[in-house]
């Protein structure tokens, strides 16, 4: 039996920065899909433990701790590190959502594994979880044209528009998706998303 204390076997992490002036952001596509997962499970994400927001929540036959680290993005990996040693949750248990201007806006990407891509919160978390085998849903937020804003000040902004339509819906998709996850397995969550 994996995990201790409360018998939580699997950490699912939402990546986005705290407080108001984030909210709605396109880096806060994570704080997004939580807060959706969140309403459908009928739980509430406020607990703070780890240096997160935390909500135990049963999917199936597993018992998840949400995550929403309270860090700022790029030191997010503590709250991960913490919550992981605590529990004794191995690295592909933890299941990380973030955002991700390589993919066009609204589109979902599963991974098994993976590089940082640039992402200062997924840097940090494979720096604190000492591995990068940790399955992640990346929420793509499109990139800012050639030439226009720069990539800190676009991913900071609110989508707008048919951009906002899309934004909203993938984030409420990857919140279904942590669930197909960890429930039925890597190859039918992609298979499923991965569109």
């Amino acid at each position: 039996m994996l995990g201790r204390g409360g018998g939580v076997q699997w950490l699912a992490v939402f990546l986005g920065n705290p407080g108001p002036r984030y909210a709605s952001t396109r880096h806060n596509a994570g704080f997004m899909a939580a807060d959706a997962l969140a309403k459908d499970k009928g739980v509430s994400v406020t607990r703070l433990r780890f240096r997160a927001l935390t909500a135990q929540c049963p999917m199936g036959e597993e018992q998840v701790l949400l995550m929403k680290p309270q860090t700022y993005m790029n030191e997010s990996g503590q709250a991960v590190g913490q919550a992981a040693r605590f529990y004794k949750i191995p690295p592909e248990r933890v299941l990380v959502v973030s955002d991700d201007i390589h993919l066009p806006c609204g589109q979902l990407r599963i991974r098994t594994k993976g590089s940082a891509g640039g992402h200062n919160g997924l840097k940090s978390v494979i720096a604190h979880l000492g591995s990068q085998d940790f399955p992640r849903i990346r929420i793509g937020v499109g990139a800012p044209a050639s030439g226009g804003q720069e990539q800190i000040d676009w991913v900071l902004e609110v989508p707008r528009n048919q951009d906002w339509e899309l934004f909203s819906d993938a984030c409420t998709r990857a919140a279904h998706a942590v669930e197909d996850y960890i429930r039925y397995g890597p190859d039918k969550a992609m298979n499923t998303y991965n569109r």
